[in-house]
């Protein structure tokens, strides 16, 4: 049934976007009662922020480049371009409908999972890697705020240089000023 919804919420927004979007249309398309998606879901919000997040669900680790400035370069211009896209901000959107903080939450882990899996690779690699949340609230953290407040998305130039400002000065010295080591 939860495949069935989810199938038919994806297809709505594909047809019609937000307008075609209520809990009767998606019941009909999904072969189910309204009743049985209120059950479930409690609120059509609630029901989107879960389809998003399924949408968001890591299919693999991240490509291994033989690198960690490689494995997190790649990864995140990827992450960029799909986030700051309007499927992307729309997903952002469904996920931060939900009144519980539980699929956003969610959509955070699967984030520090595949910088997780990186930094792992790395220190096996014998590198000296910088802690998934430090590359969270340094790279990740002034991204998101780009692309949810913001008028124009954070660019790949702008990813790069946070990424090699953390890899050059992990806990947040820098030489920029004339005041860093």
């Amino acid at each position: 049934m939860q495949k069935a919804v989810h199938r038919a919420v994806r297809e709505l927004q594909a047809d019609g976007g937000e307008g075609e979007l209520a809990v009767p249309a998606v019941a009909a398309r999904a072969g189910v009662t309204p009743s049985t998606i209120y059950r479930r879901w409690g609120t059509l919000s609630q029901l989107l922020s879960d389809v998003a997040l399924e949408k968001l669900r890591p299919e693999t680790a991240p490509v291994d480049t033989g690198s960690l400035k490689g494995d997190l370069t790649l990864w995140l211009e990827q992450y960029v371009e799909e986030m700051a896209s309007a499927p992307g901000r729309a997903m952002i959107r469904d996920i931060l409908r939900e009144t519980l903080p539980g699929n956003a939450s969610q959509c955070s882990a699967f984030t520090y999972g595949q910088i997780e899996t990186i930094h792992a690779r790395a220190l096996d690699r014998g590198e000296l890697a910088p802690p998934a949340k430090l590359l969270l609230e340094r790279v990740i953290a002034p991204i998101m705020y780009r692309i949810l407040f913001t008028p124009a998305p954070p660019t790949a130039d702008e990813a790069h240089r946070l990424l090699d400002e953390v890899l050059t000065h992990p806990l947040g010295q820098s030489n920029t000023d004339g005041h860093g080591q």
